[in-house]
C-alpha cells in the first residue's frame, strides 16, 4: 500500500496503475471480443464505439476532477477535447494511407488497432522527454508557444495537399530491404512465402505492415503539433499523458464515422489554428502580462471548446450538400 500512495511523475502511483488497467481492458475488450473477427464497420457501429469511448474519457475527466481538483480537471478536458479535434485531421491522413495500399474496410480497424497501441508507447516516450525538459528548463515553455503560435499561423494560410505516401522515405526503405508481397494476405502483417530464386519460403511483409508504419510516422508528424499543445495547458505529466491517450483510444472507431463525410470538416482546420495560437499565446500572457499570474483553467477550457465547436459547425454550414466522400476501401 505504501508503494501505490508513493509519486511517480508528481502523481500516486496508484493513478498511473489505474489508468493503465483502463488502457488495457479497453484495447484487449476491443481486440479480443468486438473484434474478435474481421470485418467492415459500419457509420451506426462506428457512431455508437465512439460514443462509448468519449463517455469514458469524460467520466475519467470527472475522477481526475475529483481526485485531484477543479483546477485538473479543467486543463485535462482542454487536452482532450483539443486532441480529439486535431484526430479528425489524422482520419483524412489514414484515410489516404489506407486508399493508396489498398486495404479493404474489413481489415482497416484491425491496423488501427496495432498502430495505436505502438502510438501509445510512442506519445508516451515524446511526453516523457518534454516533461524532463521543461522540468530542467521551464523556459522550454516559451519554445512551446513560440512554436504553436507559428503553426497556427501557418495552418491559417496553408493549403491543403494529400500526402506524398508512393515517395514516403520510410516506404522506399521497406521496400528496399524487406520482401513486401504485391498483395495483402487478409488481416497478417508478415507471411511466409517461397524465394522467387531459391523457392524456399521467407519470411515477407504485407501492404497491411506497410500501411501500419505510415500511419505510425503519420501520428509522429501530428505529434509535434499536439504534445507542445497539452503542455502549454498544463506541464502536470499525468494529465498531458491520460488527455492525449484518452482522445486516441476512440480514433479508431471515430475514423469509420468520419471517413466518409471528413470533406465537411473543411473550416475546422482554421478554428484548430485559432486554438494553437490562443494556447501558445496564453503562456506568454501569464508570464509577461499578468506577471506570473495563473490564466483561468476555465476560460481556457471555454475559449477551446468555442472555437472547436464553430469550426464544426461552420464546416457543417458550408458544406451542406456537397456529396460525400465515398470510404477508404482500397484502389480498385
Amino acid at each position: 500500500m505504501e508503494f501505490l500512495m508513493q509519486g511517480w511523475l508528481g502523481t500516486p502511483v496508484w493513478f498511473w496503475l489505474a489508468f493503465g488497467v483502463i488502457v488495457i481492458g479497453l484495447t484487449a475488450f476491443d481486440l479480443g471480443f468486438l473484434h474478435k473477427e474481421d470485418r467492415e464497420m459500419g457509420v451506426g457501429e462506428s457512431l455508437k464505439l465512439s460514443a462509448f469511448y468519449i463517455t469514458v474519457a469524460l467520466l475519467f475527466g470527472a475522477w481526475v476532477w475529483a481526485q485531484k481538483g477543479a483546477d485538473m480537471g479543467m486543463k485535462y478536458y482542454t487536452g482532450f477535447f483539443l486532441e480529439k479535434a486535431l484526430s479528425i485531421d489524422n482520419v483524412f491522413v489514414i484515410s489516404m494511407i489506407f486508399t493508396y495500399f489498398a486495404i479493404p474496410a474489413k481489415y482497416q480497424y484491425r491496423a488501427l488497432l496495432w498502430g495505436i497501441i505502438a502510438v501509445i508507447v510512442l506519445r508516451g516516450i515524446m511526453i516523457a522527454g518534454g516533461a524532463a525538459l521543461v522540468a530542467e528548463a521551464y523556459w522550454v515553455l516559451y519554445l512551446f508557444a513560440a512554436f504553436l503560435i507559428a503553426t497556427g499561423i501557418r495552418m491559417l494560410w496553408a493549403s491543403d495537399h494529400e500526402p506524398d505516401i508512393a515517395n514516403n522515405p520510410a516506404v522506399k526503405w521497406i521496400s528496399n530491404h524487406m520482401r513486401v508481397t504485391p498483395e495483402l494476405h487478409g488481416e497478417k502483417f508478415f507471411v511466409r512465402v517461397p524465394d522467387s530464386k531459391t523457392g524456399k519460403m521467407v519470411r515477407a511483409a504485407t501492404p497491411l505492415f506497410l500501411a501500419l508504419v505510415v500511419i505510425n510516422l503519420a501520428d509522429l508528424v501530428f505529434a509535434v503539433d499536439s504534445v507542445p499543445a497539452i503542455f502549454a495547458i498544463t506541464t502536470d505529466t499525468f494529465i498531458v499523458y491520460t488527455s492525449n491517450i484518452m482522445a486516441i483510444l476512440g480514433l479508431r472507431a471515430l475514423y469509420f464515422a468520419l471517413a466518409a463525410m471528413v470533406h465537411r470538416f473543411h473550416y475546422l482546420k482554421y478554428a484548430l489554428a485559432l486554438v494553437l495560437v490562443f494556447i501558445g499565446s496564453k503562456i506568454l500572457i501569464a508570464d509577461f502580462l499578468l506577471d506570473g499570474a495563473k490564466f483561468p483553467p476555465l476560460a481556457s477550457l471555454l475559449v477551446t471548446l468555442a472555437l472547436i465547436a464553430g469550426g464544426v459547425i461552420w464546416s457543417l454550414v458550408k458544406t451542406r450538400g456537397e456529396e460525400a466522400a465515398s470510404p477508404a476501401d482500397g484502389r480498385s
